[in-house]
């Protein structure tokens, strides 16, 4: 019979607006408790945006954990209490590259960093674009952010040739491209999304949940 872990124990070590990080002492197997420190984190959906030619919408953004921008695919944080996924990344997709769009799919859920962080991305297919009114950017690297079009064959080569090394955009854009090359229908947003962290969405009750 495969080992239950059950968790005995916890201590908050950390709680920032973005993330918090807590230690769980973890039964193993052995019946021995050992220690996990945990990243928090509020969760996130990302787009990939195809227009009628095949393009993805593309933003580049600095990000300072790595030191330099990155080609990444529209996204944002599950921020909001109680908000559903389809409607953050309808937000995401306005806010960051102006566009609504009148098609939505699920293309892929993914958990990033699994050894030490709980967080959790649903990536979207959209499709069927059209131009928005931006909404106001609320953070000081979105004020920096770059836009462009990219096809997503060449998307797939940068992916390859590790220009693109965002694992959210690695992720969507090899999924957009499996799905579009074999035809396939990306699943259903009512899909459920399990994985998706709720720590720190309990904790906190006002609607900003970075708000501590």
């Amino acid at each position: 019979m495969a080992h239950q872990f059950r968790t005995v124990g916890t201590e908050q070590l950390l709680d920032a607006p973005i993330i918090a990080v807590r230690r769980d002492d973890v039964v193993m197997p052995g019946e021995v408790v050992a220690q996990r420190e945990v990243v928090e984190h509020l969760g996130a959906v990302a787009v990939v945006a195809l227009d009628d030619r095949n393009r993805v919408a593309m933003v580049q953004q600095y990000r300072h954990s790595v030191g330099r921008r990155l080609w990444e695919l529209p996204a944002g944080l599950l921020d909001v209490k109680g908000e559903d996924e389809l409607t953050g990344a309808q937000r995401e997709l306005q806010e960051e590259a102006g566009l609504s769009a009148s098609q939505w799919g699920v293309l892929t859920d993914l958990v990033t960093s699994p050894g030490f962080c709980e967080e959790a991305v649903r990536v979207f297919l959209a499709r069927g674009l059209s131009q928005v009114d931006k909404l106001d950017a609320e953070g000081d690297e979105e004020a920096d952010m770059a836009f462009a079009w990219v096809d997503l064959e060449e998307a797939v080569e940068r992916v390859l040739s590790g220009e693109i090394v965002n694992s959210i955009a690695v992720a969507g854009i090899l999924a957009a491209h499996a799905c579009v090359s074999a035809g396939r229908t990306p699943r259903s947003v009512d899909a459920p999304f399990d994985i998706r962290p709720q720590s720190m969405a309990r904790r906190r009750l006002g609607p900003d949940l970075k708000k501590l």
